[in-house]
């Protein structure tokens, strides 16, 4: 995945509203062209689900780049169901919206939903997970590949470079939980002395996050470590380690959230993958605003991502 920071994103999207095209003038973070007024532009965000705090940074990221470019977004929530999802992106369409950003429930189940919005030439987003079977216009998304390697890394010397270790996966079908996985796996296999003895998904959820852990962990009681795909089953994790926390087994999770910011500095965290979701959310409105006014953006722009842990949290 080309990566490009976030400031290097902003040049590239100035640099393009200073081409000279013929579309009409605007900054990228301005949106609406000069020849159309910003208060009739309308775009969407369909979101997977707002039942965590990591998309709801990410949309509260959204509304913020949409209020300073005086444009209205129109968020709707899926609650994890690719079936409501489509719907409301039928309802978008219906609606004649200007652009629609895309938080897929199901990265495979996001390519129909969104071929329609394509063959009508309205420009796509997809922000955090990747739609499979159709081709949208930008992709914007942290570095899952090298969140992962860089989870297993840190995972590794929380527990002294030895031992067996549990994943609790992610909703199952998406980009994010596969790229976390692919790369945890891959960085896991330079560690010769660990072994993952289970791994199930949880489906990005504190409750179940705690159910599984509590499962996994009574049929593994040897477990040393475990890599949650994100802070809300770390968390539930966590919750069903009790005392166990942060001394004879430890956890670490993926986004940065609060939530899990303040478990690190508890120390019942070990560590974190720090995502931006607020900064993707931004990103994601300003890429497809460019997107309206006729310029060009980068297929695949990439958010890097950083470790968290007690000494930088």
């Amino acid at each position: 995945m080309k990566l490009l920071t976030l400031t290097a994103v902003s040049a590239l999207l100035l640099a393009a509203c200073g081409s000279g095209s013929t579309t009409g003038s605007s900054t990228a973070t301005g949106g609406a062209s000069a020849g159309s007024k910003s208060s009739d532009v309308s775009i969407g965000l369909a979101l997977s689900t707002l039942n965590n705090p990591f998309f709801v940074s990410l949309r509260d990221g959204a509304q913020a780049a949409a209020d300073a470019a005086g444009v209205k977004l129109v968020v709707t929530d899926a609650r994890d169901d690719a079936t409501q999802q489509a719907n409301q992106v039928q309802n978008f369409q219906a609606q004649k919206l200007s652009g629609v950003i895309i938080n897929a429930v199901d990265s495979d189940a996001a390519g129909p939903i969104v071929a329609p919005l394509i063959a009508a030439k309205t420009p796509v987003v997809a922000v955090d997970r990747a739609v499979n079977g159709a081709t949208v216009d930008s992709f914007i998304a942290s570095d899952n590949v090298a969140g992962g390697a860089l989870a297993a890394d840190a995972l590794a010397k929380a527990i002294g470079d030895k031992g067996k270790v549990i994943v609790l996966q992610g909703v199952a079908g998406t980009s994010a939980s596969r790229d976390r996985g692919k790369g945890f796996t891959d960085g896991i296999k330079k560690h010769p002395n660990i072994q993952v003895v289970a791994t199930q998904p949880a489906d990005f959820d504190r409750t179940k996050g705690l159910d599984v852990a509590t499962n996994l962990l009574q049929a593994q009681p040897d477990a040393v470590g475990i890599f949650a795909e994100n802070d809300e089953m770390a968390l539930g994790a966590i919750q069903a380690l009790g005392d166990r926390a942060g001394k004879s087994v430890f956890v670490v999770g993926f986004d940065g959230t609060a939530d899990g910011v303040a478990a690190i500095k508890a120390g019942t965290m070990a560590a974190s993958i720090a995502q931006q979701p607020e900064e993707l959310g931004k990103s994601a409105v300003t890429t497809l605003l460019a997107l309206i006014d006729g310029k060009t953006a980068e297929k695949t722009i990439g958010v890097p991502v950083v470790v968290l842990t007690k000494d930088n949290a």
